[in-house]
């Protein structure tokens, strides 16, 4: 076991130490090697060493270097390096989170970062959290919540009675809600398309003159950094509207949230807190390995109500038994690297963190509209949406900056235009990243023009 562990470890150390220099759109011809996987089942055992070999020869080289400094897809961030070796280490625990008894340190640490995040994205002090797989987990875990209470509060049990005869609730959603949102929704019974549509304005946010009226039991779903602009919702506006209702007030932020940590941001979020449930990222600007997904909710009875198990053989009686607050019962301990990363950066570190990226993401947006790009949205965060003029043209530099392999952007259409998107995300995007990057843009936008 000890030399294939050292085996691995210093293969993913190779790895990561080739990060910075490597293409980060994995090479035609790696992608050709990828065949060498298809294969029979084996009839008979294998050599575990050369097991590991063969997912690092062919592997490794068909990745997308999303792990490094210039990947600005997705809004996907990098993994800390503490939160890589905590990884590594609580793998080897190979512990199931789901409850104290089977793991009393998962269970600890869940509680501990539990904590510090409600206080480094100043939510209500009593907010709980559930530690899920991603936002889409945490939009349905938080929905759930929302589920539970506004029904309750109807004279309603959900979890007993299920949805057959429930009074009906009305969901509000503005046009630009991001997917996962309506997916939770449709896994919840709630419907994908049967909601309320507020229109939104050129950045995306939605437009308190859109609103009508809304009876309870009702759910409004906000939305703290668009995926496309970066822009965020009037919550001060908006929230004490949806109270003034009774409605339960949802913000999906798996991004955006992270704003709260940042001195120079924060204002971005101004009324959030008064909201009931929150759903984030810790994959994205914490920069956790995959998958790591929050979900915070003001009352920690509606979320334990929504996701309560009950059996004779499970012994729980902890403070906080941890399979009460997520969707699955048995589950990886997210929250040690969540705990790792907090515990390394501290509320400074956060801050710079989330800082940098937007500093990074500013000075792209800059560079291009120098060269006399069209940046078409405000950068207010770590997004930038820009065009190279018509529509084919940006589809084609698009394509070029992916080949040239110095960086990786990817494509969206913005109010019925292409555009190339830039999403600043990662700990590890240093400003020489930022020009070696800028750079790779403007040549292919000057090879585009020749075409």
């Amino acid at each position: 076991m000890d030399e294939l562990m050292r085996l691995a470890a210093d293969r993913a150390i190779r790895y990561l130490r080739e990060l910075e220099s490597r293409h980060v759109a994995p090479r035609p011809e790696a992608l050709e090697r990828l065949t060498a996987f298809d294969r029979s089942l084996p009839e008979s055992a294998g050599d575990p060493g050369e097991t590991i070999e063969l997912l690092d020869d062919i592997g490794s080289p068909a990745t997308v270097a999303s792990a490094g400094p210039r990947f600005f897809g997705f809004v996907v961030g990098g993994s800390l390096p503490v939160t890589v070796a905590s990884n590594w280490l609580a793998a080897a625990w190979d512990q199931n989170a789901g409850g104290a008894l089977l793991s009393p340190v998962a269970a600890k640490l869940e509680q501990v970062a539990e904590r510090w995040l409600v206080d480094l994205l100043k939510l209500p002090p009593q907010a709980s959290a559930a530690f899920v797989s991603g936002a889409t987990m945490a939009n349905l875990s938080a929905l759930a919540a929302a589920r539970h209470a506004v029904l309750r509060r109807a004279g309603w049990d959900v979890e007993s009675d299920g949805l057959f005869g429930a009074p009906p609730i009305s969901v509000v959603l503005g046009e630009e809600a991001h997917p996962s949102v309506r997916k939770a929704l449709g896994l919840l019974g709630l419907g994908r398309t049967r909601v309320v549509v507020v229109p939104v304005d050129g950045q995306g946010r939605m437009q308190a003159r859109g609103l009508s009226a809304v009876r309870p039991p009702a759910i409004v779903c906000l939305q703290a950094g668009n995926v496309n602009t970066g822009a965020f919702d009037p919550f001060a506006e908006l929230v004490p509207w949806a109270h003034e209702a009774r409605a339960w007030v949802h913000i999906d932020g798996a991004f955006g949230l992270w704003a709260a940590a940042s001195p120079a941001r924060a204002h971005l979020l101004e009324g959030a807190a008064e909201a009931d449930s929150w759903a984030t990222d810790a994959h994205k600007w914490l920069n956790t390995p995959y998958d790591s997904g929050l979900a915070f909710v003001r009352e920690p009875e509606a979320l334990r109500a929504a996701m309560a198990v009950s059996a004779a053989y499970l012994p729980f009686d902890a403070e906080r038994e941890p399979a009460e607050y997520t969707p699955e019962l048995s589950r990886r301990a997210r929250g040690v690297e969540v705990w790792a990363a907090l515990r390394t950066l501290g509320r400074g570190g956060v801050a710079e963190l989330i800082d940098r990226d937007c500093r990074a993401a500013s000075r792209l947006a800059d560079g291009l509209a120098s060269a006399g790009f069209t940046i078409l949205n405000d950068v207010v965060l770590n997004q930038v949406l820009v065009s190279f003029g018509d529509d084919a043209r940006t589809r084609r530099v698009i394509a070029a900056v992916q080949e040239d392999g110095t960086c990786w952007c990817g494509g969206t259409v913005w109010q019925g235009r292409t555009a190339m998107r830039i999403s600043v995300s990662s700990w590890a995007t240093t400003d020489d990243d930022v020009d070696r990057s800028l750079a790779a843009m403007l040549r292919a936008a000057q090879a585009a023009s020749r075409v």
